[in-house]
């Protein structure tokens, strides 16, 4: 096996010409018992926001810098040698933007060795290592610990977590092979791909203390002292490091093979097998039951260089770019100076969707929220949720009690709607009909100032209809939620062509503060999400029409790599809503989608689709059955035919929609459907797909990205 130090790095040099360069600061700390630990601070010059990264200028410089040390070490000049990073942050792991730019499969190997050459150090230095990780630990950041002899860990850290396998890649500098042998499988099968697939989770610091990930956790206040004196005791003998957690022979030789064939069972049940890099991370934990540590590091380098250089990955790097940038700077934003201070908020209805809109007003403004209906029964129900939420997070630990009764009393309902007079922004969230929309916004206009503004929580119709009796249609702005409320980071904020620039900032600036991601989309039918997912879903109810079974029509759009098949999503979003949204898309575009009255007949049986335990639809419910039986013909289709007919649906969509300009770019369109829908980071959202898949050229013969979004050939 080839030794990282004949190893030639100089072709991954370039690639730190603009790295913000994580510098390696080192001093000398005696402790108590007169020991020397040389403590590294990783530091790249920059504030919180910026954090630490590891490029190849951070890696170079930290090897030498531990090799320096590795010289004092042997020449009986330092007893330790500590790791930790400037305020609040270790390191944010690697610096993708120079792994994206990697030219060749050999490149990307040499990323992953170099990271291997200089964090494995760490367990060579002929002194004990200590990671002291005073904040943040992601990926690279969290290998640079599990590399160390000894971890300890600052109570306030911010996060701590593997998520290489959201973005489509694994654990590249040791994680795969360290953290099996250091927790157990199980807890590393959490840890490196259940929680990046579930929404890219984090551990607090307690976590991972339980977990066995660190050995001690210490308060913030003097964390770097006390994981000083702790050190000293270790050195001294006088502290016993147990690491319950550490898998035994019998763990490796029964539970191991157990637990990575549920995993395997669970990934295929949950995201099928489209998502590459999960499999390759549970491959990599498999073997790292047995073998050395050496045999590990080089299974992480030849993994990771094939995925860095596929598809996926560059995918990945499309959406991540897009959420972390874009997201954050809304196109079309007007300035946030116009807008209008919210002190309290009227929400019209006390149903569920009103009910989850006021718990997350409240506890994120932070201000008078009032809720109302047509009987003060509904009211009653809507005020008892929320406080039981606010209760269950009190249990939790995620409110104190003070928070949790201020919130309480901050929140009121009745049926008098003149108690909105003084209402800065009322949100509706009533039936999904014209007339009653503009019937509640005509009231509400008599009552509240001039200048409050308007909101519709509408998910397919026209925002500028349901405005058109307004004596001031121009304060009336599109605020679309998706469900669960709590959880969706987007809202579609639609303008009108009358919305004023005041009206739209307010908006722009309640959906940040409501910790919300916002895209600007026209007036069209559908706005972007749900005009997509009518797509989607229609194409799918044409094939069951025509008489393919609904099993064979979810595994038909597997290949999209959607976290659910279309059957699926429809049963979360609710029949009803789904029929309504189909019946809007045909009314606004005939001829490009499809709906079937027999669909509403579906809609009102209380149970239409059975499941199996992982949530996949399997087939029809009795009464679904006999619902259908009249209306279904017996040309089914191919699973083929289905899926080309949803991808240049969606492309001839996705084009007609730029053309219309419901959106100014195509990026703002996979944001939405990676934020709004769960589109999966391995696909970019649908554009950069549809490109790779030739659907884009079939339909309109030219690609939306040039190039398009590619893998690295070898």
């Amino acid at each position: 096996m080839t030794s990282y130090e004949d190893i030639d790095f100089s072709p991954i040099q370039g690639f730190a010409d603009d790295e913000v360069v994580t510098h390696s600061r080192v001093r000398d700390i005696r402790l108590p018992s007169g020991k020397v630990l040389s403590l590294v601070t990783l530091d790249n010059g920059r504030d919180h926001t910026r954090p630490n990264t590891l490029g190849p200028g951070t890696l170079t410089e930290l090897g030498e810098t531990l090799d320096a040390l590795k010289a004092r070490a042997a020449a009986g000049e330092v007893q330790a040698v500590g790791i930790t990073g400037k305020q609040y942050i270790l390191a944010a792991g690697a610096d993708l933007s120079d792994i994206s730019r990697v030219g060749s499969k050999d490149d990307a190997r040499l990323i992953a060795q170099l990271g291997h050459h200089v964090l494995g150090r760490l367990s060579e230095l002929g002194v004990p290592s200590f990671a002291f990780v005073n904040g943040l630990a992601l990926g690279g950041g969290l290998e640079i610990a599990l590399n160390s002899t000894y971890r300890t860990v600052d109570a306030s850290a911010a996060a701590i977590a593997l998520p290489e396998v959201f973005l489509g890649i694994i654990p590249g500098w040791g994680g795969a092979y360290l953290l099996p042998n250091l927790i157990g499988i199980e807890n590393a099968l959490e840890v490196v791909i259940s929680n990046p697939l579930k929404q890219n989770r984090m551990l607090k610091p307690q976590q991972a203390f339980d977990y066995g990930i660190v050995d001690a956790i210490f308060p913030a206040a003097n964390y770097l002292e006390d994981s000083l004196r702790w050190a000293d005791g270790v050195l001294g003998g006088t502290v016993k490091v147990e690491r319950k957690h550490e898998p035994g022979k019998i763990e490796r030789l029964t539970k191991w093979p157990i637990a990575i064939k549920v995993a395997r069972g669970m990934l295929e049940s949950k995201i099928g097998t489209v998502p590459t890099s999960p499999y390759a991370a549970l491959e990599l934990l498999d073997k790292a039951k047995s073998g050395t540590k050496a045999e590990g590091f080089a299974r992480e380098d030849d993994t990771l260089a094939d995925l860095v250089t596929g598809d996926q990955f560059a995918a990945s790097m499309y959406a991540f770019d897009l959420v972390q940038k874009r997201a954050k700077r809304p196109v079309g934003a007007p300035d946030k100076a116009l807008a209008k201070k919210v002190g309290k908020v009227g929400i019209v209805g006390a149903g569920l969707m009103a009910s989850q809109f006021a718990l997350l007003f409240v506890r994120k403004l932070q201000v008078p929220v009032l809720i109302t209906d047509l009987d003060q029964t509904r009211v009653d129900k809507g005020i008892a949720y929320i406080h039981d939420e606010i209760a269950k997070l009190e249990t939790k630990g995620r409110l104190d009690g003070d928070t949790a009764n201020r919130l309480r009393a901050l929140v009121t309902g009745t049926t008098d709607k003149s108690l909105y007079a003084d209402c800065d922004f009322v949100i509706e969230a009533v039936f999904e009909e014209i007339g009653v929309k503009q019937q509640v916004f005509g009231e509400i206009e008599q009552i509240v100032a001039a200048d409050a503004v308007l909101a519709t929580n509408t998910s397919s119709l026209s925002v500028e209809e349901i405005g058109a009796k307004l004596a001031h249609p121009e304060r009336l702005v599109g605020f679309h939620f998706f469900n669960p409320v709590a959880v969706m980071p987007l809202i579609e904020i639609v303008k009108t062509p009358r919305t004023a620039d005041a009206a739209l900032s307010t908006a722009f600036v309640v959906a940040k503060n409501l910790g919300k991601n916002a895209v600007l989309t026209a007036d069209a039918p559908g706005f972007v999400v749900n005009r997509l997912l009518a797509k989607v879903m229609g194409e799918a109810a044409r094939a069951v029409y025509e008489g393919t079974p609904v099993a064979a029509v979810e595994r038909a759009f597997a290949p999209l790599g959607l976290p659910m098949g279309p059957f699926q999503l429809i049963d979360l979003v609710g029949w009803k809503v789904a029929a309504h949204v189909q019946d809007t898309m045909v009314s606004a575009f005939p001829e490009r989608f499809y709906a079937n009255e027999n669909f509403h007949a579906l809609a009102e049986l209380p149970e239409v689709v059975e499941k199996d335990k992982g949530g996949r639809v399997t087939g029809w419910t009795k009464a679904a059955e006999k619902v259908l039986k009249p209306a279904v013909g017996s040309t089914p289709a191919s699973p083929d035919e289905i899926l080309s007919r949803v991808q240049e649906g969606l492309a001839q969509e996705i084009r007609l929609m730029l053309d219309e300009g419901v959106v100014p770019e195509v990026q703002d369109i996979d944001l939405c459907l990676i934020l709004g829908a769960g589109w999966p980071f391995i696909d970019g959202g649908a554009s950069p797909y549809l490109d790779r898949e030739g659907a884009s050229e079939r339909v309109f013969g030219d690609t939306f990205h040039h190039p398009p979004i590619r893998g690295i050939a070898s």
